[in-house]
């Protein structure tokens, strides 16, 4: 593993498990049969005889005997304890991630004459391992092998191989592959009366202990070739997996045979299986494991895909915006406000002195009609809002395209002299690829074609014409799905071509309109990161408080996202500088019925724990929506938060499919924050705050409702626990005001 020094590095937690120790404490022990490398907050031992890896945390985590595997497309399938011979050796390094030891495994041995590599090093000055392998053919000069399904980590039953996570309540965190299709982070307990659960989970998973917090989190850090898939069986025994594979090839595709959630449209969305890497050595992607309180070990995994990948940056205050998707919709073609009212939306901002005060506002036109906001017009429009110190947005899908199913032979791709046909990718049938499929669907495009590169250029060239500094880029996804054509026939799978495309998008953008630009991803992959300033944290959210409320969608609740954001948090100030958490609505969404006030501040509030940007899709040409922008959108409590947000860190973490979550936030400062959620709606939500882990003084405090700065409670000095209610199908955001 090597690793390419970033600028943008930077660590803030110290180590999780143990106390910190310095480098004398980590230990190299031979014995006759095994080699055992240990580092204070983990250790790692290597069987000579079977080739097998065994991992102890100091949090009792366990994974034992583990095995490494590549399925070479020519010879098979190949497993490390196949080999007959086992050398490992262990050295200390010194590299642009920190200091540690380094574990080198051998596996050679076998009739296809591969050799596997397994790399593990156990830092340090880091809480994680990281782990990686590869497989060489020979000297790997002469020969070369060729796969789509390579793994650094398995635990399965025929090697007797078992992940073991302690603890009263423990679970396993099933993430989806992107956050489209408003799909669930699942957390999937043991139940005696159930059998046994099994799934997949993509990029990253963890288990932990619900009571405590305490587990393990797994994940890939290399995420320019390969997609990773973590396929996982529980055992009947509570808190015991028997079988889990951090694979490298994963290429799954919808089947609404089956749940949503469970392989329904969680998955990769693929078409065609997942490509090949070949050479005289191929390479899975760098895996990640950090055992201790896991609020803490996801913040040290969005930390170390930075250290590897980069980041975007953001100076000066966060941006705040309008959209227009919330009154007009998709395309805008039933001309609601635009474009004859259109110039009332900055006009009634205008008035809001608090939103107004930290970064000019973001007039964002959202999956427009060309036919109705020409350029010309978005461009005089642009020109009238600077006036009033504002600035507009753009929406534009770089890898998709909509069009109608029966005419897109004939069908050019703007900006370019290209038919549709000449640029999309295609499924294993070579027909192309329809992302959204309909009579009016949406093709999926080859990013690695210069027909896809003119077409980038024309999208931002539009945004120079109109001054827009703010862009919005969805439906992402498409661009990574596998095919059985490219353009590049260097880019040999999805997920190459796709950081093949945000980089040159990334490349264009900052060379076409300057490196001030704004970018947000809408529908799109979690990884890789690197290219935008913040990403949606699921799919459009309506501002209904549950999914099953009468007369709404049953999708887009403020429920849905957050018991999602529960899991994801740690994404702002790591992956992103913010996360993006879609807009509040202040009356009601396109054409679904009205909100509640209590909604209203349920959806800001879970904004704001999010560490999302702010942003607002109201139509203010009615007299209530206007009533409430100036009590919310304009509180000067709420505008000095967006202006730089932070995420709030979970005390309790969305848990099950129940729709009755209730969960609770904090965010540590001078005043601390705190959040609670109670989408429950017939029980009281009673939440314990205990001083310790708010990391509170020992002094008074004044407990102050957030939005009006009014005094609700008081903690007294030497108080160690004060308690909290919020009722049935509410929120609360307090601060604790040091009372001295």
């Amino acid at each position: 593993m090597k690793f390419k020094k970033r600028p943008v590095i930077s660590y803030l937690l110290p180590c999780l498990l143990l106390p910190s120790i310095n480098a004398s404490a980590q230990k190299i022990t031979k014995y006759d049969d095994s080699l055992v490398v240990s580092e204070g907050q983990a250790s790692v031992a290597v069987n000579y005889k079977t080739g097998r890896l065994n991992y102890h945390f100091g949090n009792g985590v366990v994974l034992n005997n583990t095995i490494a595997y590549v399925d070479e497309l020519s010879s098979g399938y190949l497993a490390s304890p196949a080999c007959r011979i086992h050398q490992a050796s262990a050295n200390e390094f010194d590299n642009d991630g920190g200091k540690g030891i380094r574990l080198v495994i051998r596996h050679s041995g076998n009739t296809p004459g591969i050799t596997l590599i397994q790399q593990v090093l156990l830092y340090q000055d880091h809480p994680y391992i990281l782990t990686n392998l590869s497989a060489v053919k020979g000297d790997g000069t002469d020969e070369q092998i060729e796969t789509r399904d390579i793994c650094a980590l398995a635990v399965l039953p025929q090697e007797d191989g078992k992940l073991f996570q302690p603890g009263e309540e423990p679970r396993f965190l099933d993430v989806p592959f992107d956050n489209d299709n408003w799909s669930h982070i699942l957390e999937r307990k043991w139940d005696s009366g159930k059998p046994v659960f099994t799934g997949i989970s993509y990029e990253f998973a963890s288990t932990y202990d619900n009571a405590k917090l305490s587990g393990l989190v797994m994940g890939s850090l290399s995420h320019d070739f390969w997609k990773t898939g973590i396929v996982y069986r529980a055992a009947k025994q509570s808190g015991e997996i028997d079988s889990l594979k951090i694979y490298d090839g994963a290429a799954t595709a919808d089947n609404p045979a089956l749940p949503p959630d469970y392989g329904g449209n969680d998955g990769t969305h693929d078409h065609t299986l997942h490509g090949t890497m070949k050479g005289g050595t191929v390479n899975s992607s760098i895996i990640f494991l950090c055992a201790g309180d896991v609020r803490k070990a996801f913040v040290e995994y969005g930390n170390a895909n930075v250290m590897l990948n980069g980041r975007q940056t953001w100076s000066g205050n966060a941006p705040v915006y309008w959209n227009s998707f919330g009154v007009e919709g998709v395309l805008g073609y039933e001309g609601k406000m635009m474009p004859k009212d259109l110039v009332k939306i900055p006009e009634f901002i205008q008035t809001l002195d608090n939103f107004n005060k930290y970064s000019k506002p973001v007039i964002s036109i959202d999956s427009y009609d060309q036919s109705i906001y020409t350029t010309s017009l978005l461009a005089s429009f642009g020109k009238y809002i600077e006036k009033k110190n504002q600035q507009l947005g753009f929406y534009f899908i770089p890898f998709a395209k909509w069009a109608w199913k029966n005419n897109t032979e004939n069908t050019k791709l703007e900006g370019t002299d290209y038919n549709l046909s000449d640029v999309v990718l295609r499924d294993s049938n070579n027909q192309p690829i329809w992302f959204k499929d309909g009579d009016w669907g949406c093709l999926a495009l080859d990013p690695t074609h210069p027909a896809v590169r003119q077409f980038v250029i024309y999208n931002l060239k539009q945004v120079k014409a109109i001054g827009a500094k703010f862009i919005k880029i969805d439906f992402l996804t498409a661009g990574a799905l596998e095919s059985t054509r490219r353009y590049d026939h260097n880019i040999r799978t999805g997920l190459q071509a796709y950081n093949y495309g945000m980089k040159m998008l990334k490349s264009l953008a900052d060379s076409i309109l300057g490196k001030d630009i704004f970018i947000t991803e809408a529908i799109s992959p979690m990884f890789p990161s690197q290219y935008a300033h913040t990403r949606f944290i699921s799919t459009d959210v309506y501002s209904h408080l549950r999914d099953d409320e009468p007369g709404f969608p049953h999708y887009g609740s403020t429920e849905g996202s957050l018991a999602n954001g529960s899991h994801l948090w740690w994404v702002q100030g790591t992956l992103w500088p913010y996360t993006n958490l879609d807009v509040s609505i202040m009356k009601n969404f396109e054409k679904n019925p009205d909100l509640g006030e209590k909604e209203v501040r349920a959806r800001l509030f879970a904004m704001m724990s999010m560490g999302s940007i702010l942003g607002d899709g109201s139509d203010y040409r009615d007299k209530l929506a206007a009533d409430r922008a100036k009590i919310y959108l304009d509180n000067k409590n709420i505008c000095a938060f967006f202006a730089s947000p932070k995420a709030f860190t979970p005390l309790k973490f969305a848990d099950g499919e129940t729709l009755d979550q209730q969960i609770a936030f904090y965010l540590p400062g001078t005043e601390t924050l705190l959040s609670l959620f109670n989408f429950d709606n017939k029980k009281q939500f009673d939440q314990t705050w205990r001083r310790a882990d708010l990391g509170l003084g020992d002094g008074d405090y004044v407990i102050k409702d957030f939005l009006s700065d009014e005094p609700v409670g008081r903690i007294a000095k030497g108080q160690d626990t004060f308690s909290l209610n919020v009722q049935p199908a509410d929120a609360m955001m307090v601060k604790l005001v040091p009372s001295n």
